[in-house]
């Protein structure tokens, strides 16, 4: 099963402050990057940087920028990165329309579904909601 990942699953790999969380997404980044079953949006990458860079006071910034750029280094080299498209732009719009999604989280589904992805990892999202034909999955989620 192919899966896309959010920008929130590579920020919660690297905050000490959220531990279950951290866990979590350590653990599903190393498995798919493993069995080659996880993609990362271009997008992911850039927000990844500016949330892991931003002072969120009173607390300092997850990382600093040269270990930000490291990450997405390191994330470039083990992981398939997808770049924006005609088709995943056009796919975001609808998007937009079709389920109220903001247009950043529309342009996120939209590499899923342009890509054939069956899942997106994300908790911004409805979870266990089927768009288009992607599935939402919280990997953060508490078990009901």
């Amino acid at each position: 099963m192919a899966a896309l990942l959010d920008t929130n699953v590579l920020v919660y790999r690297r905050d000490a402050a959220a531990p279950a969380k951290q866990r979590i997404a350590s653990a599903l980044v190393a498995r798919g990057v493993a069995d080659g079953s996880v993609k990362i949006p271009h997008q992911a990458l850039v927000e990844f940087v500016a949330a892991a860079t931003r002072a969120r006071p009173p607390r300092a910034p997850l990382l600093s920028m040269s270990e930000a750029r490291a990450e997405v280094e390191l994330l470039l080299a083990t992981t398939d990165v997808l770049y924006p498209t005609e088709p995943v732009v056009r796919t975001a719009l609808m998007g937009v329309s079709a389920y109220g999604f903001s247009w950043f989280d529309a342009h996120l589904w939209a590499y899923a579904e342009c890509h054939g992805l069956d899942v997106l990892y994300s908790e911004d999202f409805q979870h266990g909601r089927l768009y288009g034909s992607v599935r939402v999955v919280d990997p953060f989620r508490e078990p009901s």
